[in-house]
């Protein structure tokens, strides 16, 4: 299992002790240690997720297919990077294959993994150069930790002693895989029964081990970018938590009417949708200063992208203050806020300044911009695009 170790603020991986009679743990612990890129972290991922599903045997172009398809989500739903920007360009090879897998295909940002194994599969022309940077150092760094057992020197200038010289470091310590003679991206990878068998025994917990030390890093090197431990895998929808929030709005428009902020025609009841001002897949929560009625007609037109901030924050501040003052007049509408305390309500400065009585309109949608402008400037440099609504 992975275990907690609160003194080193740090995460462990321990096993059953029968596997460490046969193998190395210690330096399996090492095989995501100290690295340069995140591609790292997705090669002994894809590795596990392989094993676990019974293959033995496989190739290099293989694990990089799973690699590609696991990184996906991260890059293509939340807008991830990898290994950050530097000079306005992405570092992370991984990255780079996912964008221009995007760039080549019309894959939606929530395809199914069948869908990108089978683009990456009719791409792999346009997609070559891209898998074969990958294979440069990953496969061979990722057994470094293995290699400090051995008094020989490693050679890493050449891919094709590194072959041999994990063929001889095998035969005194038993490897995860061993290569094969082909060249690039039909370099064959041959799982190690032993680690098989321990691997399978324990999936979950080494998954969850990768994952969080991904996570420790995607975090260190995206840090504007928040719940980033919810944006490694497809968007589950079950998430969302808009009932309470629904059904306030609905109270507030069977007082009054309230308009579309970007109509500016009323909303119909019936027919709107709750949405994100900034989309949920950037700020991961359904707090209820972020939240408003909308066309049903639009809301998939604005999808995952930002609403351009002038106009249209004036309008989306109206409406949040038009429900705030019926709040402070209506019992029925102040029972349906307290509704969302749960789900909806746990940014302090919401609880604290926003919504707190007594604020005039100018002093309520100043504390609102001041609050929701850095998180829309973030989402922006993230790469969020802006819906561009006429």
């Amino acid at each position: 299992m992975a275990e907690f170790n609160p003194e080193e603020n740090d995460f462990k991986l321990i096993l059953d002790r029968k596997y460490y009679n046969e193998l190395d743990i210690e330096c399996f612990s090492l095989m995501m240690k100290d690295p340069s890129y995140c591609y790292k972290f997705y090669w002994l991922e894809a590795i596990v997720k392989l094993i676990s599903e019974g293959v033995t045997d496989t190739t290099f172009n293989d694990i990089l297919d799973e690699m590609v398809s696991n990184a996906w989500y991260s890059v293509r739903e939340f807008h991830i990077h990898l290994s950050g920007i530097q000079s306005g360009e992405v570092r992370d090879g991984l990255e780079r294959a996912v964008l221009k897998l995007a760039e080549l295909s019309n894959l939606p940002a929530n395809a199914s993994k069948t869908e990108i194994k089978n683009e990456i599969r009719r791409c792999d022309s346009e997609l070559k150069s891209f898998k074969e940077q990958l294979t440069n150092m990953v496969p061979y760094r990722a057994l470094a930790g293995f290699f400090r057992r051995s008094e020989e020197t490693v050679n890493w200038n050449s891919t094709v002693r590194l072959v041999e010289y994990i063929e001889r470091i095998n035969q005194t310590i038993l490897l995860p895989y061993t290569l094969g003679k082909s060249s690039k991206l039909k370099r064959e990878v041959h799982f190690n029964p032993s680690w098989i068998e321990m691997i399978q025994d324990n999936t979950v917990s080494i998954l969850g081990w990768i994952q969080y030390e991904k996570t420790k890093w995607l975090q260190l090197n995206n840090p504007e970018v928040p719940g980033l431990v919810y944006k490694l895998a497809p968007l589950d929808e079950k998430m969302r938590k808009l009932n309470n929030v629904r059904k306030l709005w609905e109270g507030v428009l069977e007082i009054q009417p309230v308009c579309d902020i970007f109509t500016g025609k009323p909303i119909e009841h019936k027919k709107y949708d709750v949405d994100h001002f900034i989309p949920w897949s950037f700020v991961m929560n359904d707090e209820l200063w972020n939240l408003m009625p909308m066309d049903s007609s639009l809301n998939s037109s604005k999808s995952n992208n930002l609403p351009r901030w002038n106009p249209f924050f004036q309008a989306f501040a109206e409406n949040q203050f038009q429900m705030y003052e019926l709040m402070q007049q209506s019992n029925h509408i102040r029972k349906l806020y307290e509704g969302c305390y749960r789900d909806n309500l746990h940014s302090l400065w919401a609880g604290q300044e926003l919504y707190r009585p007594g604020n005039r309109r100018e002093e309520f949608i100043h504390i609102l911009e001041r609050n929701m402008m850095p998180v829309y400037d973030s989402a922006r440099r993230q790469g969020y695009e802006v819906w561009n609504y006429t």
